[in-house]
Order: C-alpha cells, then structure tokens, then sequence
C-alpha cells in the first residue's frame, strides 16, 4: 500500500489478547502433552517434530502480546516497511514479527524561557511563551524526524517508543525561532511613529494567532500540531530596561498635564463666563489676563498655592 508519506490505519491482523492467551497457554501445551503420551514410543522422531514446532509457535506466541491506552498509537513496522498505525484500545495480539513503535497522542505542554529577541524598531525585549501541542501524524514523526540530531546521550527512536526529549528539543527549537520572527514584525509599545500600530503590548489575541500560526507552519513537516501558543512573559532587556521605564513616566506625566491643562483651562473659562453673567464684577481685558494667570496658576501648580489678600492701603 502506498501512504505517500502520512499516517494510515494498520489493517492487519490484530487478536483479542485473552483469546490467543488461551490458545497459547493452554491448547498448544496440551497438544505438546498429547503428542508426547501417542507418539513417543511408536514414532520417537516425529514426535520430537512436532513438539518442537509447536514448541515454537509456543514461544512466537508469547511476544505478540500488548495493551494500549486510550491517545496511545502504535506504530507497525513490518522488517522495515511501515503497514500502518494502530490506534485501538485494549488488549491484543498481533504478529510477533512486527515493531512496534509506541507513541503517545495526548497533549502536551511546554514552557520557553523568556529569549532576548530586538522588536520592529530596534529595542532589545525578553519574551517567552507557552506551548500546548500534541502528535499528529505518527509516521512523520517516526520517519521524517531524525531524533539522534537532538539527542545528547539517550537512546533515539527505538521499539520501545519515542524518544521524547529528543521531540522536546526539536519543538522547543522550531518554536523559539517562530517566535523571534513575530516578535521582530511588532514594537513592544506604541512610539511615536507607530501610534495606530499594533503592539507586542496590546496585541493579545492577535499576535498569539500569528504565533500559533507560524509555528504550525514550521512543526508540519514533522507531524505536530500546535493546539495553543500564547505569550506569558513581556519585558525591555535589562540594559534598557530603566531608560524605558523613564520614558513611560515621561510619557504618563505629560498625559496628566495635558488632563490637567485642558481641566484648568475649562474651568478659568466658566468662571469668566460667570462673572460677566452675573454682573458680579466689570473687568477690562487687562484685568481677565491677570485673573486667567492667576487661576491657571493655582489650578496648575504641583504644590498649594498661598493666596494673597489686598487689604487695602492703610494710613500712617
């Protein structure tokens, strides 16, 4: 059968294990039994004939066996040629000439420690993110991805199962390099020339999309699927780390004036507007510029301001 390269079903011969336990360990020695009570005096060497070939149909026998879990596969390798993936669930029997390459298909999660990465304009940042993945087509992974590559000193990919830091490894790999290239296309804040752009600060969903999305692309080819990708850690490298934070004061200060300035000016403005109103006072132009300075003072200044009271002149 030709798979062009993915994940087929195993459509071969798959026993219920209790049955063969009961045909192996219990029918094949009593026909060893019976051929040595009917034909060991009459026929010595065609008892030792058959005995031995059911002796080894006995031993055959006993390696076939195995159980599997639920999100468990397995893959069939028969003398080097893939026949499939079984996925079923319980326990069986199948040919004892057939590796059997175990895998687990559950889910996965992985925690990439913050990397130094430079943003779109420039600015050194640390970021780091967590990744949920799973298997998804077992014969790239077992046949495509070469685990003695990623490997530093354990056993690569052998009967037994997979080799899961060398799987670990690769996805770590291929997810740090998805995530240099989102992070390189966003500022970490909005700038000056960037003020309608979006950010690594403020793109939340979207930019964990993208990351998830680059990084299907890259695990594809090895038969991994990404199931979540998002960011959770954000920060400026530690050289510039204080010279941001200055920044981002500067910034929150001038905010706040701009508030303060446009309050300050609203309220000098119905005041006047009260006064003339209410005919409490007439005032020439020179006199609303001096009351508008004063009030923009009061209501501007960072400290309390000490009025001054005119009491008049007194007479000496």
């Amino acid at each position: 059968m030709e798979n062009n390269n993915n994940e087929y079903e195993f459509k071969g011969m798959a026993i219920n294990g209790f049955s063969m336990l009961f045909f192996v360990f219990i029918l094949i020695p009593v026909l060893i039994a019976c051929t040595f009570i009917f034909f060991v005096e009459t026929a010595p060497v065609l008892c030792g004939v058959i005995s031995a070939i059911l002796f080894l149909i006995f031993i055959l026998g006993c390696s076939g066996y195995f159980q599997q879990e639920p999100n468990v596969a397995r893959v069939m390798i028969f003398f080097g040629k893939y026949v499939g993936t079984f996925k079923k669930v319980g326990f069986f029997w199948v040919n004892p000439f057939l590796t059997r390459k175990k895998i687990s298909l559950r889910i996965r999660n992985m925690d990439i420690e913050p990397i130094k990465v430079n943003d779109k304009v420039g600015n050194p940042v640390l970021i780091g993110m967590v990744l949920v993945w799973k298997i998804k087509d077992t014969y790239k992974v077992v046949f495509d991805l070469d685990s003695n590559s990623f490997n530093a000193g354990g056993a690569s990919i052998g009967n037994v199962g997979l080799n899961n830091a060398a799987l670990d490894r690769f996805v770590r790999i291929q997810g740090d390099a998805a995530l240099r290239e989102v992070a390189g296309q966003f500022a970490y804040d909005m700038t000056d020339h960037s003020e309608h752009e979006l950010t690594l600060r403020d793109g939340g969903d979207t930019i964990n999309d993208m990351l998830e999305r680059k990084i299907n692309e890259r695990l594809a080819m090895a038969g991994i699927e990404v199931v979540e990708a998002r960011l959770n850690y954000l920060a400026y490298a530690p050289e510039i780390a204080a010279v941001m934070l200055r920044r981002q004061q500067a910034a929150a200060i001038i905010t706040a004036r701009e508030k303060i300035v446009e309050g300050a000016v609203s309220m000098v403005e119905m005041a006047l507007n009260r006064i003339e109103h209410k005919n409490i006072v007439s005032l020439n132009d020179e006199q609303k510029a001096a009351m508008v300075a004063n009030l923009l003072m009061v209501l501007c200044a960072d400290e309390p301001v000490t009025p001054m009271l005119n009491a008049g002149q007194t007479n000496a």
